[in-house]
């Protein structure tokens, strides 16, 4: 068995754990909803039990591996050859809320790439898994992107930054622009799931702003192995802690780049 082979294995009995305790406290919340600064950016109690049990399963596995997790922050040396970057409730206003879109995002970069990804959706018994050179599969079966080459006939999927109510850099005029030049946008809530998406072809792209690496180094392999492609907007290579993720099938990745370069401000919509 290769090394990322075991990191996959471990990286998946730690989602699926997770995934059973967010099952727990689904419709369970009560008063443990509270908002971390900004509008809109929640955390509950089901998201800290689920980092829990993550990073003891990491840690009792990798002792010497590092973390970044989006509700403990930084564990060890953020340097280390291996970081675990962990999401362990992606999609935490939807599940606050029981919309049905939420996840456990869990993903391994090496030297500061990804190599290792899992991504457990338990509403829908989804589980998404890839490392480098090993492809990407869903409930163990291999999948593939789609191979929509029209910008016209493509489905898109995208999100909004808690600071969108800050900031005019908020997607909107991103959202408004590709609605109309496409069969159309959707909104999930959920980074991860996004990706995950993109890379079984449920939808053929996907892009946001604001984005932490916990959100995507697990999206970014799962992608990848599936075939897809994954940039920076303007098609330069991807910086993970940049914030701006652009990510499709490939076949019209150049043509939404452009798209999402030439985008005119709101203000200048009639």
């Amino acid at each position: 068995m290769t090394q990322l082979q075991i990191f996959l294995d471990i990286a998946t009995e730690a989602a699926l754990a997770a995934g059973v305790v967010l099952q727990g406290y689904l419709g369970k919340l009560e008063d443990t909803v509270i908002e971390k600064g900004r509008p809109g950016d929640l955390v509950t109690a089901a998201d800290k039990a689920s980092e829990a049990v993550v990073l003891e399963i990491l840690h009792r596995h990798f002792p010497q591996h590092s973390i970044l997790a989006e509700e403990s922050g930084k564990i060890g040396n953020q340097n280390n050859e291996f970081l675990w970057a962990i999401d362990p409730l992606d999609g935490t206003t939807n599940f606050a809320h029981q919309y049905p879109f939420f996840a456990v995002s869990i993903g391994l970069l090496i030297n500061g790439t990804p190599q290792v990804g899992v991504i457990y959706d338990p509403l829908h018994n989804e589980l998404f898994r890839a490392a480098a050179g090993l492809g990407a599969t869903r409930n163990r079966r291999p999948i593939k992107v789609s191979e929509t080459n029209d910008l016209g006939k493509s489905l898109l999927v995208t999100g909004f930054a808690y600071d969108r109510r800050e900031t005019s850099d908020n997607n909107y005029a991103e959202f408004c622009h590709l609605t109309h030049l496409t069969q159309g946008v959707r909104r999930s809530g959920s980074a991860s799931i996004d990706l995950a998406h993109v890379a079984c072809g449920r939808v053929d792209g996907y892009w946001e702003r604001g984005l932490s690496p916990w959100d995507i180094a697990a999206g970014i392999i799962l992608l990848q192995e599936a075939g897809g492609k994954v940039t920076a907007y303007d098609n330069s290579p991807l910086q993970i802690d940049s914030g701006r993720l652009l990510g499709t099938n490939g076949y019209i990745h150049d043509i939404l780049s452009h798209e999402l370069t030439q985008v005119p401000p709101l203000s200048s919509w009639k």
